[in-house]
This record gives C-alpha cells, sequence and structure tokens, in this order.
C-alpha cells in the first residue's frame, strides 16, 4: 500500500474507516470539541481517511447517542486497570 500524500492512515472503506473512528474515540481522551470526528474520501489516493472537520460521522453520533461510547470507555478502564494487578 502505498502513502498518501496528505500523510494521514488510510482505510481502504468508509466501513473500516468509521470502525477506526470510533475505536479512537473510545481509546483516547479527546478534549470536547477536539479530535476526529468524521470521515472522507480522499480525492487524492481514493481511501478514506478521518477528519476532525464537518458534520459528526452518523455511526458515531449514534453511537455516542446511545450510550455506547461511555459504556465501551469505562470497559477499557476497567481492563487496562485489571492488568497492571
Amino acid at each position: 500500500m502505498s502513502a498518501c500524500v496528505t500523510h494521514k492512515r488510510m482505510y481502504a472503506s468508509r466501513e473500516l474507516a468509521e470502525e477506526a473512528l470510533i475505536a479512537a474515540r473510545i481509546r483516547f481522551n479527546y478534549p470536547h470539541g477536539e479530535g476526529p470526528i468524521a470521515v472522507y474520501q480522499c480525492e487524492d489516493c481514493g481511501q478514506y481517511h478521518l477528519t476532525s472537520k464537518g458534520v459528526m460521522n452518523e455511526r458515531l453520533a449514534k453511537f455516542i447517542q446511545e450510550g455506547k461510547l461511555k459504556l465501551h470507555k469505562e470497559a477499557g478502564f476497567w481492563s487496562d486497570k485489571l492488568k497492571k494487578r
């Protein structure tokens, strides 16, 4: 796989990019109003990238609205805590 001129991570499909978007929101504690919120197809490489600009991705918005983001973050917290024992 070649690199994109944007130097952003490339995803072969919208679905894979959306999964990476949700995973990033679970894994990292972005300050309010920061971090990736959407995906787009790049005009340069044709692959998909994450972006912090634009309208929030519908799948991410639903994940947040249903409380799943909070549950996954909490599960990750406890998983990490128990690994340290």
